[in-house]
């Protein structure tokens, strides 16, 4: 999958890419023109199969825009993925530091974003 492929949430497809290192192996999350680890260029972009373990969760209270008052309370978690970068999405409410998760996509605002819940 090359960059220019590589379409994900940020862009309204039901998605999650992820870049690797071809120099250093290193596996981030956020998309950038080099390698976070040892600066190497051209990193590769993979679609993320969407699986992983919570690593921390908070519930959000109190809305950071008046288009997201509706959906308060909410959750927002920090997801290990399978392919190992993490990263933070909306997530159940029922969740746990420790479950396993499977993301899905759902409307937050006017936006698709991922949202994790246990399979």
């Amino acid at each position: 999958m090359s960059d220019a492929t590589a379409v994900d949430w940020t862009a309204g497809a039901a998605a999650i890419v992820y870049q690797s290192c071809p120099a250093c192996a290193a596996v981030w999350y956020f998309r950038r023109g080099f390698c976070p680890a040892c600066g190497a260029s051209a990193p590769r972009s993979h679609r993320a199969c969407g699986e992983g373990v919570v690593y921390a969760v908070t519930r959000v209270c109190r809305a950071a825009t008046p288009e997201a008052k509706a959906h308060v309370p909410y959750t927002i978690v920090l997801v290990d993925a399978a392919e190992g970068f993490r990263m933070m999405a909306h997530g159940a409410g029922d969740l746990a530091i420790g479950d396993k998760v499977v993301a899905r996509f759902e409307r937050f605002t006017d936006r698709l974003v991922p949202y994790f819940a246990k399979p």
